[in-house]
């Protein structure tokens, strides 16, 4: 269920989860692997978007970073590990033809 996010957990769940966080003119967050390796997901959030970040905000934010929408609130909320999202997101899946 997508719902708004305080802006301040979301910021301290990227931050918990591997993400580096960069200031400039909005708080962007790159996810950086376990073995350290700079990968190309990133989100960001504003300076200006005050205390809350809206549902439509939050769905955008779980697609930069390559989730549904319930995975990117579990990730927030730390039931899906870090290990776990690097599975997800980062896996190579061959097919056989």
């Amino acid at each position: 269920m997508n719902r708004p996010r305080k802006k301040r957990e979301v910021e301290n769940g990227l931050l918990r989860k591997g993400f580096v966080q960069s200031n400039t003119d909005h708080n962007y967050f790159t996810y950086f692997l376990i073995s350290g390796e700079k990968t190309s997901v990133k989100t960001k959030t504003s300076y200006g978007a005050g205390n809350e970040i809206n549902s439509g905000l939050v769905k955008a934010m779980a697609q930069q970073c390559r989730l549904n929408v319930e995975d990117f609130h579990r990730l927030i909320d730390c039931p899906l590990s870090r290990e776990d999202y690097e599975t997800k997101t980062f896996s190579v899946t061959t097919f056989e033809a």
